[in-house]
């Protein structure tokens, strides 16, 4: 793998949850696997705008989803409540999700996610259920 294609596996979900319009503008760079000095550049300045925007419940959502993804078919039936409850009660101020999902990134070996920089920073924060990534 390309080092600007690890730089932005690592930071796909992050840049989503803080902007669906960096997110795209990102994908639209990557597109065709072609990257350039100034790809690269407008890449950084991507994230650095991403940096500055504070993650919304609707970006979070849609986020968690995307990551759920990953897990849908292999969870358990306790774990799937567990992600539908949170959810639903899901806000920037309130994330419990965020950290429950690195929980099963731990627990079912997801090394895409465990690589990525939103489960990583969430391994700090501890979930309401008890649960320490």
């Amino acid at each position: 793998m390309l080092q600007w294609q690890e730089e932005w596996a690592y930071n796909k979900y992050w840049v989503m949850a803080h902007s669906q319009q960096c997110y795209e503008q990102i994908r639209r760079l990557a597109k065709n696997n072609e990257w350039s000095d100034q790809k690269a550049a407008a890449f950084h300045r991507l994230l650095d705008t991403a940096a500055h925007q504070a993650p919304t419940t609707q970006t979070l959502t849609n986020t968690y989803q995307h990551v759920w993804g990953y897990f849908k078919k292999i969870c358990t039936a306790q774990e799937k409540q567990t992600y539908l409850h949170l959810l639903q009660t899901l806000s920037p101020q309130a994330d419990d999700l965020g950290p429950f999902l690195g929980y099963l990134a731990s627990k079912y070996q997801v090394t895409y996610l465990l690589n990525s920089r939103l489960i990583q920073e969430s391994k700090s924060k501890s979930c309401a259920y008890g649960i320490k990534n």
